[in-house]
């Protein structure tokens, strides 16, 4: 309860959206009550565990059919259909699972149905030994019972031989982009250096791989600075875009402080640097997650967790008129706090409430995706590496 408590003590009510110079955090964040009810209706949640038998199962895309096809860290694609778990067939042995490293996040494409194509982010391996993190296009067989290479689609995105700071949670943007948040592998310089694809929002054509003609350096000599939406990241988890608006959020790791949801705007810079400028080799931890001192105009949090880490994950925005209150919030799971949080957040992105349902407060264990399913349900896969759940969230009746 103690963790709860200190992140309601946390929401930085401050809007990304401001083009005048950053100034300092507040000192004292705005206290925000958590109700069990809003204008007389409820907010307790209803969790049906669809399956189990799952290994650190990293994300959840949903097929035209009702199918839903989870990766699993270790190089594993599982095919849900209702209750019933079946391992799809695909080549993934050159996939490096190390620490934070290994099969993660995907996206289906939004022409599934004639395509049969979707996209996963994975750390890939040559001579036992890691090379890159990329993005694989593959397409999935009319049986779902097997799934085919079609091309690498980004590659030479850097990598951490234990895995750490991977990253690489992809999402559909609202104009058919595909967004790629990464992580910056615990290199101190990685994160301001516009020639890596580390630390970054990443902004690409879904079919090509290639930069969006409208992307903020897209005037860039360099075809990797071309692809950047945002830079100075740590390592970033979730990636949401709100739906009607287009607005998209990222979850973001904090070191032992200060977790953040950020609202991304192009050409940002979200103020992550642990060289110092240069001035260190090591990857010096104790620097700001936004360092407002060095970059005065770096774009400021709409959250932090403040003095602690939740290890914020990934992230969906719940829609539709079944969840009453809870309707256009963002829901944000947790792996380090066990938790669910869902953030109330108004027309120009600023967080003004956080709700903790209690049916999440350290009872599935460590969360790692979140997704809004076509039924309007959230979906959430839980990450201890033994016997993970695949859970179905609804509104209680």
């Amino acid at each position: 309860m103690r963790r709860i408590g200190a992140v309601l003590l946390a929401v930085l009510a401050v809007t990304a959206c401001s083009s005048s110079p950053a100034q300092d955090l507040p000192s004292t964040p705005a206290t925000v009550a958590a109700p069990t009810t809003v204008s007389g209706q409820s907010l307790a949640l209803k969790v049906d565990v669809v399956t189990g038998g799952l290994q650190h199962g990293w994300d959840v895309g949903f097929l035209p059919g009702g199918s839903m096809l989870v990766t699993q860290r270790p190089g594993r694609l599982a095919l849900v259909r209702g209750t019933a778990v079946t391992q799809v067939q695909a080549d993934f042995s050159d996939v490096w699972a190390r620490g934070e490293g290994g099969l993660m996040g995907m996206v289906v494409h939004p022409d599934f149905a004639a395509s049969r194509r979707f996209t996963t982010c994975q750390t890939h391996q040559e001579g036992g030994r890691a090379v890159d993190v990329r993005l694989v296009t593959w397409t999935l067989s009319a049986d779902e019972r097997s799934a085919t290479k079609v091309r690498d689609l980004l590659t030479g995105l850097p990598v951490n031989q234990s895995g750490r700071h991977s990253g690489c949670r992809p999402e559909i943007a609202a104009d058919g982009a595909l967004l790629i948040g990464t992580g910056d592998t615990a290199r101190p310089d990685v994160s301001q250096d516009r020639h890596s694809l580390g630390g970054k929002v990443l902004r690409i054509d879904l079919n090509t791989g290639a930069p969006l003609p409208d992307n903020p350096f897209i005037s860039s000599a360099d075809p990797n600075e071309q692809r950047i939406y945002s830079f100075g990241h740590r390592n970033i988890q979730g990636v949401a875009v709100r739906p009607g608006t287009g607005q998209v959020f990222v979850g973001e790791h904090g070191p032992t402080f200060d977790d953040e949801i950020n609202l991304i705007r192009a050409g940002g810079n979200y103020g992550w640097d642990p060289s110092q400028g240069g001035t260190v080799d090591s990857y010096d931890e104790d620097v700001p997650m936004t360092d407002l001192q060095r970059f005065p105009d770096a774009v400021r949090p709409l959250w932090t967790s403040g003095d602690i880490t939740e290890a914020i994950c990934g992230a969906a925005f719940v829609s539709g008129p079944q969840w009453g209150a809870l309707d256009g919030r963002l829901a944000v799971v947790a792996l380090k706090g066990q938790k669910m949080l869902m953030f109330t957040v108004d027309p120009a992105g600023a967080v003004t409430e956080v709700y903790l349902p209690a049916e999440f407060d350290d009872t599935y264990g460590r969360l790692r995706a979140v997704r809004s399913g076509p039924d309007g349900a959230l979906y959430v896969t839980t990450s201890d590496g033994n016997d993970d759940k695949l859970l179905r969230i609804t509104p209680a009746a």
